[in-house]
């Protein structure tokens, strides 16, 4: 039988600070700190004071207040460099931006979705924005799709709507992943952003799993129906490619 270790109070404290600037518009005092997290302010005080040590925040001058370190920038990228996809599959979302004029995009499977982990930006000056670290909605975004299709199950509880294309019946769903599963890729039109379209493809390895996804999206009004079909076809190559030398 496996137990789970007990958390570490002193631990969760520093992460809820580190939660609470990074959820921060702009840079916090101590005492906002302390009302915003439910921790006690001297308690803050001492926590802000070590976690500085290792710069994992930093203090403004000026103001005294706090706001996350440059640490944990060299930290993100120490994480990230160890997905070793992003190395191999940043040539092709590069070949990718440069053929279809969007944004490409390298997801990995994350909790009940995929995540953002690298992306090649469109060079338009109108285009769609992507964010390292942003999660999918497994139900609402092309590569979300992909991974109910080839890795995840389909969810079980209500499905929220973001847009009034948003896929809300589970029925629906099960019979889009159907044919994803059946053709190779996924789309989605509007159903998380009203103005945003996207495609997406899987990156299969061995054992035949998922190991991550290639996705296009840009504006409606530019990557519409036909740009987007034109476009699986560069997508699903690349994936291929991947896919192959990835077993």
């Amino acid at each position: 039988m496996t137990t789970r270790s007990r958390p570490v109070a002193t631990v969760e404290r520093a992460v809820a600070v580190l939660h609470a600037l990074a959820d921060a518009p702009g840079d916090l005092g101590n005492n906002e700190i302390a009302r915003q997290t439910g921790i006690n302010p001297s308690t803050v005080s001492r926590l802000l004071a070590t976690l500085a040590t290792d710069e994992l925040v930093s203090r403004v001058t000026d103001s005294g207040r706090f706001r996350l370190g440059p640490r944990l920038v060299e930290l993100g990228n120490a994480a990230l460099a160890r997905v070793d996809m992003r190395q191999l599959c940043h040539p092709h979302l590069v070949a990718l931006t440069e053929a279809t004029g969007e944004t490409a995009t390298l997801s990995v499977p994350y909790e009940e979705g995929t995540i953002t982990v690298d992306f090649v930006q469109s060079p338009s000056s109108v285009r769609s924005v992507a964010q390292v670290g942003r999660p999918s909605v497994a139900h609402a975004t092309s590569t979300g799709k992909v991974y109910l299709a080839y890795a995840g199950s389909l969810p079980t509880g209500p499905l929220p709507s973001y847009t009034k294309r948003t896929i809300t019946d589970t029925a629906v769903l099960a019979a889009e992943v159907a044919t994803i599963r059946h053709r190779g890729w996924a789309q989605a039109v509007g159903e998380r952003e009203e103005d945003q379209n996207a495609v997406a493809a899987p990156i299969i390895g061995a054992g035949a799993v998922l190991t991550a996804v290639l996705g296009l999206q840009g504006p409606a009004g530019r990557f519409g129906p036909r740009a987007m079909r034109a476009a699986v076809e560069q997508l699903t190559a690349h994936c291929l490619e991947l896919s192959t030398s990835n077993r």
